[in-house]
């Protein structure tokens, strides 16, 4: 067992378009969310979705992909750690936040992202 640790692998789609910031270092990170779906049939029989939804951070090389490949809809593969932290808003509230880190990203779907012009 101590060979296991974080690793968290994910299909979805973007849920807005990313947001890419390049630091003082000049390292870009991008942040975005991500929908997962799961069917299920209920108690009726009838199949319901049940959509959660994961807030994505990529840092250098993977936020450069992000940046510019990656758009609101487009199907993605991400594979990375799930991270936690915490921040105090101006109001003085104590926020958390849950994220996944992305290692790596497999650009999904079409090119045009199944668009028809």
């Amino acid at each position: 067992m101590s060979t296991l640790k974080n690793k968290v692998q994910l299909i979805g789609n973007v849920g807005n378009a990313p947001e890419t910031k390049t630091l003082e270092s000049g390292k870009k990170v991008a942040n975005f969310s991500l929908a997962t779906n799961e069917f299920y049939k209920n108690s009726d029989g009838e199949k319901v979705q049940n959509t959660q939804w994961h807030n994505i951070v990529a840092w250098g090389k993977i936020a450069e992909i992000v940046e510019k490949y990656v758009g609101k809809g487009k199907e993605v593969a991400i594979e990375g750690k799930l991270t936690s932290r915490s921040y105090e808003t101006e109001a003085g509230e104590k926020r958390y936040v849950t994220e996944v880190v992305a290692d790596e990203i497999l650009l999904l779907g079409t090119k045009d992202n199944g668009n028809a012009e």
